[in-house]
């Protein structure tokens, strides 16, 4: 699937296919990046109070990675998805 396949997809989806990739494939190192980079997306959609929560407490990470794929966080996160998904055409 190219770029442009990609950006047409649902945020959700994006998601649902990178995270599920890197789970199969055990890429900790995307599911690490993926998890470095949801405060800086919850912050850019709004979110600066739970940007805080997820600073201070790596649960609160693991959960948001496996749900980033909804609502504003999970538009927030497309170019990583989209990035990610481009280079595993596979996925």
């Amino acid at each position: 699937m190219d770029v442009e396949e990609l950006e047409s997809l649902p945020a959700k989806e994006l998601h649902d296919r990178a995270v599920r990739y890197a789970v199969r494939h055990g890429d900790f190192g995307f599911l690490w990046d993926l998890l470095k980079v949801i405060p800086a997306a919850e912050a850019a959609s709004g979110n600066s109070e739970e940007t805080a929560n997820d600073l201070s407490r790596v649960s609160a990470l693991l959960s948001d990675a496996m749900a980033a794929g909804e609502g504003e966080l999970g538009d927030a996160l497309r170019p990583v998805y989209v990035e990610y998904l481009s280079k595993h055409p596979d996925a």
